[in-house]
């Protein structure tokens, strides 16, 4: 799918849990991809930019960052992994609303509680004096 030539993950120090260890270890790990490097047809691309809007700096490259645990290993596969669930939910096709109409009982279960609640307000009116 996505060369991991393109791919560039680095480690930086974190804020997450760690204790002291954040001090001293960096192990948040974050990757970065440029958008024209994953494969995607015009309207799959489109949808990431949409889905990655945040994430996606001024160079075109989707950054990623994950700092969940204090190991760097883990945090890899955090940062891998999202990449994986944002491309997938960019290649899914969202499928086309279709309208449709009331069907003709329901329509008629519409107007007819309309009636009763219309009746219901009515009788709650004090008498017409006229």
């Amino acid at each position: 799918m996505v060369s991991p030539d393109a791919i560039g993950i680095s480690f930086v120090r974190s804020s997450g849990p760690g204790g002291q260890n954040v001090n001293k270890r960096s192990t948040k790990a974050q990757l970065r991809i440029n958008i024209d490097e994953i494969p995607l047809n015009d309207r799959a691309r489109a949808r990431l930019l949409r889905l990655g809007r945040g994430a996606i700096n001024t160079k075109n490259e989707l950054v990623l960052n994950a700092d969940d645990t204090r190991s760097q290993s883990r945090n890899r596969k955090a940062c891998m992994d999202r990449l994986r669930e944002i491309i997938m939910r960019a290649m899914i096709e969202p499928k086309a609303r279709r309208a449709t109409k009331p069907t003709r009982g329901s329509v008629r279960r519409r107007l007819e509680e309309k009636k009763q609640r219309s009746q219901t307000k009515q009788r709650r009116r004090p008498p017409d004096e006229s």
